[in-house]
């Protein structure tokens, strides 16, 4: 089969040599120097595309907006995502994104080709029936999994919002599950089955958010080529959901207040106004009237939007809700894997992940159980499946840590770590090694014998008690960094906030080995 495959890179040589491998197979190649351009070409070209390869770091629009906003507009084209990242946080977001494949770069034309070749052979059915379940009106407010009373609340609130277009700001902390509420909120009101278009505040440069969001004509300023219709005349007679709204700049906050007052857009370069019917959805993880305060966001504004607040509360304030969210999750990724039966959660790994507070909320859990379920050798995924979570609970205990602990790890070889502070922070610390005697192993001891990373966490005081020397400490952490990310130096240098140069001459001065950094220094 012959396919249409456009290549969507910033970089010119890359762009031949994508365009060439693609040739070499047999395609017809077009090409695209960012996300905008190949949105354009999507909405322009006049036959289909097949399959696209697309780079994740470009300018204007990244691959991950680009592959997002295609997703939204209902384009289930196969996608194939490029990194020079190997880390699995980047391909993680990418294929929650919607991506069907990934390559690490430097990619060969035989990788490509093969790539190509399993997305044409995707199920035209199967693609046919995912973009019905992602149209913009299929996600209700019986989508939402949630044992939570405080969540109960929102959804309520969110049913009686629906039923009118008052303007809603939805706030709390990224990864809470904003926009699926936008949407629920969307699809149980009069506008069902219109266009919900989303824009990230936030994710856009300034000098594009008002032509992002009222459009531009023709010339309007340099590099305007061609006409860009903006995001209120997209979500005409739908709903407009901006995400991270305490992210507009100041400029840009006087014509989105004329949209709400007078459902007016002036496009960039226009002489007149175009009339809209939009019902405006925003979102932020800001206390917006601190913005206000501080002179970041308009007060005439603010009281425009503010009408019908919602705070959605974080993970860690529910965790009534992990466990449903939890089974939900690794029931879709399974189905989405194409697993010869679905991977449960064991109890193990329940109890750890009920434990931790998830600072990233739903979409860390989400992307939690998404790696685990990829990487998952058995049909349950227990405590061992989420290694990263558990270096992060030292208190952490359950059955199958201590059998691991007393089945692998013989007690001397377990370094007792002493605390100093108060009385009743003294008595706990007796209490732990009173139970290390009778033979309960103290729970850091277990997390150091069931995990091989949590050997290496770092201990703030030596065997004397006293608080350790900085510099021993940044040793420690530098050697288990390149262990943890396995010797990948931009990617521990990005971790440790730190540049490269300066990361290769702190290896140089403790004498560590990059290739064996657990080596002591000579």
């Amino acid at each position: 089969m012959i396919a249409h495959v456009l290549v969507v890179d910033d970089d010119p040589i890359q762009r031949r040599l994508l365009k060439n491998a693609v040739e070499r197979h047999g395609h017809v190649a077009h090409v695209a120097e960012n996300g905008l351009a190949a949105l354009e070409f999507l909405k322009h070209t006049s036959g289909p595309i097949n399959v696209i390869v697309l780079d994740l770091m470009m300018p204007e629009m990244d691959g991950l907006t680009f592959l997002t906003t295609i997703r939204g507009m209902g384009i289930e084209t196969p996608v194939i995502v490029q990194t020079g990242q190997g880390g699995i946080e980047t391909v993680v977001e990418a294929m929650r994104a919607g991506a069907f494949d990934f390559v690490v770069k430097p990619v060969s034309p035989e990788r490509i080709g093969a790539s190509v070749a399993n997305a044409l052979k995707l199920d035209q059915k199967e693609t046919k029936a995912k973009a019905v379940r992602r149209k913009a009106g299929v996600v209700g407010f019986n989508d939402i999994v949630s044992a939570s009373p405080d969540m109960v609340r929102v959804i309520e609130l969110a049913e009686r919002a629906a039923h009118s277009n008052i303007p809603v700001v939805l706030e709390g902390e990224s990864g809470v599950g904003k926009e699926m509420i936008a949407r629920a909120v969307q699809s149980a009101g009069d506008r069902a089955g219109k266009p919900f278009i989303t824009v990230n505040c936030g994710a856009i440069p300034h000098n594009l958010v008002e032509s992002i969001l009222f459009g531009h004509e023709k010339g309007a300023f340099t590099g305007a080529s061609e006409k860009h219709t903006g995001k209120f005349v997209e979500a005409d007679g739908g709903t407009l959901f901006l995400d991270e709204i305490g992210d507009l700049p100041l400029e840009v906050q006087v014509k989105l207040l004329r949209a709400v007052q007078q459902g007016e857009v002036e496009t960039v370069g226009a002489s007149k106004v175009q009339k809209v019917n939009v019902r405006l959805i925003s979102a932020t993880n800001k206390d917006l009237i601190e913005e206000v305060r501080a002179g970041r966001f308009r007060e005439d504004l603010y009281y425009r939007l503010n009408v019908f607040p919602i705070t959605i509360p974080a993970l860690r304030r529910r965790k009534e809700d992990i466990p449903h969210l939890a089974r939900v999750f690794a029931e879709r990724f399974s189905s989405e894997q194409k697993l010869a039966s679905p991977v449960s959660v064991g109890p193990g790994a329940m109890a750890i992940l009920t434990a931790y507070d998830w600072p990233g909320n739903i979409r860390q859990l989400e992307n939690a159980i998404f790696r685990a379920v990829v990487l998952a050798e058995g049909d349950e995924l227990s405590d061992a499946d989420f290694p990263q979570i558990a270096a992060q609970l030292p208190d952490f205990r359950s059955a199958e840590l201590a059998a691991a602990s007393l089945s692998s790890a013989p007690v001397a070889t377990v370094r007792h770590m002493p605390m100093r502070g108060s009385a009743e922070e003294q008595a706990r610390t007796a209490q732990m090694h009173a139970e290390h005697q009778a033979g309960r192993p103290d729970p850091r001891m277990l997390l150091a014998a069931a995990y091989p990373t949590a050997d290496n966490v770092i201990v703030s005081t030596d065997a004397a008690g006293e608080v350790r020397k900085l510099a021993d400490v940044e040793e420690e952490l530098i050697r288990f960094a390149l262990k943890f990310y396995r010797g990948q130096m931009s990617q521990v240098a990005r971790k440790l906030g730190i540049g490269r140069s300066t990361l290769y001459r702190k290896l140089k001065d403790y004498g560590i080995d990059p290739d064996d950094p657990l080596k002591e220094a000579a």
